[in-house]
């Protein structure tokens, strides 16, 4: 389950409202709600988890709020989400972007959400007083498993559910905590009877490090997320995952609910809605291609592309 200690109540309750009634959402509330009134006022910090698709998303939230004349800064590659959440639950910053189905698991290990809207509408139940989820973005990216495609055709892989036959056969490389999490090494056994020969943990959050212990053979399958260039590049294959072991992965914001005012979570709200599948893997394909944007610059090029200074 988690480490940190909150009661797993929403911040929702405490309102009398229901998530379907908020949509999920900050922009139904006013000032009265359970996010702050004053933090426009100063700095909001927008922090990320320790990969580059996290890092270009943050950049995204932050150059949208400063456009609307926010004071917004980035605290980037925070770590792993145990680590980036308890910064968030403790106000060391305001906002982090997050993944829908994986934020659900880690704060319920036993959520039987199956469908988008089913996670979305179980997360605020589940999510700490502290922390509040907004409007979830079109856009998904979702962990998957990943062979290269000589190993697809010479094992016969094309789905999770090939794997049973290939128990201890097949070593797999992925982030030190796959080996703890619902939909790592313990949903592959349960789910698809697959322990892998070894397990490799790899320290880059899903990054060039795993693409090349795959490209050079060190393993034989790992974790990448669905919008990383890489697979097309290499011509890795997704295996599907018939089982759901993985849950919808919308891109959303989590907030520290005290200190988002209700004004900047609508900013949020908005450029969330306009952050597509497509652009997060055209926005990660500027910053990992050949191009090697920054963070900063694919996100502010794009922000001043697609989100006006006012509606």
């Amino acid at each position: 389950m988690t480490s940190f200690s909150f009661s797993r109540r929403s911040f929702f309750t405490g309102l009398g409202l229901t998530a379907g009634a908020l949509g999920l959402s900050a922009c139904g509330l006013d000032g009265s709600s359970a996010f702050g009134s004053g933090a426009q006022a100063g700095t909001i910090t927008v922090g990320s988890a320790d990969f580059t698709e996290s890092q270009i998303i943050a950049e995204i939230y932050a150059a949208a709020l400063n456009t609307r004349g926010f004071e917004a800064q980035t605290a980037p590659a925070i770590g792993a989400r145990e680590a980036y959440l308890g910064a968030l639950a403790e106000g060391t910053v305001t906002v982090v972007p997050d993944y829908s189905g994986n934020l659900l698991l880690y704060f319920d290990a036993q959520a039987k959400a199956q469908t988008a809207q089913e996670v979305l509408e179980a997360l605020p139940q589940a999510l700490p007083h502290e922390l509040a989820v907004l409007s979830a973005a079109p856009a998904q990216n979702k962990d998957s498993l990943v062979v290269t495609t000589q190993t697809a055709q010479e094992r016969g892989l094309n789905s999770l559910e090939d794997l049973a036959g290939l128990s201890g056969k097949l070593a797999l490389g992925a982030p030190p905590e796959f080996a703890e999490r619902t939909y790592g090494l313990p949903g592959l056994k349960e789910k698809y009877g697959f322990t892998p020969s070894s397990f490799e943990p790899i320290n880059d959050g899903a990054g060039p490090l795993t693409v090349a212990a795959l490209a050079d053979g060190t393993v034989d399958m790992v974790n990448l997320y669905s919008t990383d260039p890489a697979i097309k590049a290499n011509g890795f294959v997704v295996l599907a995952d018939p089982l759901n072991l993985i849950l919808p992965q919308q891109v959303l914001p989590v907030a520290h609910a005290a200190t988002l005012s209700v004004a900047a979570a609508k900013v949020l709200d908005e450029v969330s809605a306009l952050i597509t599948t497509q652009a997060l893997i055209e926005l990660n394909t500027r910053v990992s291609g050949e191009e090697k944007a920054s963070p900063q610059v694919a996100a502010s090029d794009w922000v001043k592309a697609n989100f006006p200074a006012k509606k």
